[in-house]
């Protein structure tokens, strides 16, 4: 008898449990459709890992449970996305330090309310099969594809400097990434630097030969969510939604790395994979630090020695708006200023 009674209890328990979990489902569904909906249009790099958290504030209902009716516009980059929101196209944008160095160089409006991403493992270099390259070591002399005024740029410049070598010690071929495979078929290269997942992409299309190695140490990518200064400026409530999405976003695609991968696989598609056995190396989170400004005052100097931007050195702690974030999470903010 007692064994009964105690059996009932648990059950009955139990059943409460359930009760009380679906009726909280429920109040948060009915809260996030009660939340007034602001439309807000990000133009995101559709061929980036970077972008995860945005997509996945969108595809898990963060930005609706925030009161953001958010609308994706895919582009190919960073940099047409930025220039997008920049047109007014889009309020928002997701975009590396290079274009928006180069934006700010050229006097656009850009201001840059959080780092999204960050990676170190995600930019490098393949070379072609018999071409005698195994390493950063064996560069001199060598042809190299590179898209000119690009992330890549920047990094083969620094991975040349670490070895001691001149810009005239090889030879650079400016060409688009889409090139990349066949230069280095025909032998007109014998090496390219890109990104992934570029570099994984043009190792599939060499049937898996090459040598591919990463420039580990040399630099970190900033991935960041930004948008005209006038937008920024005007519409403080709209970002603070915006960014609470994005931080619960980033959680997810860090937490949730195998979910991750295959919203990110289905967005990126036909991409090569080689992104999915550096997903551990990457970091999803919000915030803004000393580094990024450092990133954009380096990128600035390497652009004026080449020749690929003119202009005084700017102050970029004008092109960052850190108050939307720190009313959101104030720790995520480490910038000097």
């Amino acid at each position: 008898m007692l064994d009964r009674i105690l059996q009932r209890r648990m059950i009955a328990l139990l059943l409460a449990a359930v009760a009380a979990a679906a009726g909280a489902y429920a109040w948060r569904e009915r809260a996030a459709t009660s939340v007034p909906q602001e439309k807000v249009v990000i133009a995101i790099s559709s061929s980036y890992v970077g972008s995860c958290p945005v997509v996945a504030a969108q595809q898990r209902g963060f930005f609706a449970q925030a009161g953001v009716q958010a609308q994706l516009q895919p582009h190919p980059s960073g940099k047409s996305a930025l220039s997008a929101a920049l047109k007014g196209q889009a309020q928002l944008a997701t975009a590396a330090d290079i274009p928006i160095m180069f934006a700010i160089m050229e006097q656009e409006p850009v201001s840059v309310i959080a780092t999204i991403f960050k990676s170190d493992r995600d930019h490098g270099l393949l070379a072609r099969p018999g071409s005698g390259i195994t390493g950063p070591g064996h560069l001199k002399g060598k042809r190299i594809g590179v898209s000119f005024g690009t992330s890549a740029h920047f990094v083969l410049n620094t991975m040349l400097n670490r070895q001691l070598l001149a810009v005239s010690d090889v030879t650079l071929h400016n060409m688009p990434a889409d090139q990349f495979a066949s230069a280095l078929e025909r032998g007109e290269v014998d090496v390219v630097s890109t990104w992934e997942p570029y570099l994984g992409t043009v190792q599939r299309q060499l049937s898996g030969k090459g040598a591919l190695f990463y420039a580990e140490d040399l630099y970190e990518i900033p991935y960041n969510l930004v948008g005209s200064k006038e937008y920024v400026v005007s519409h403080p409530e709209t970002l603070k939604r915006v960014l609470r999405a994005v931080i619960q976003g980033a959680a997810w695609c860090r937490d949730e790395p195998a979910a991750a991968q295959e919203m990110i696989a289905a967005m990126m598609k036909p991409q090569g994979e080689k992104w999915r056995a550096l997903w551990p190396t990457y970091r999803f989170g919000v915030s803004l630090d000393q580094g990024l400004l450092l990133a954009l005052e380096d990128e600035t100097r390497w652009a004026l020695a080449n020749r690929l931007a003119s202009g005084p050195m700017p102050n970029y702690l004008n092109a960052v708006d850190f108050k939307p974030l720190q009313a959101v999470a104030p720790g995520a903010v480490t910038i000097i200023h």
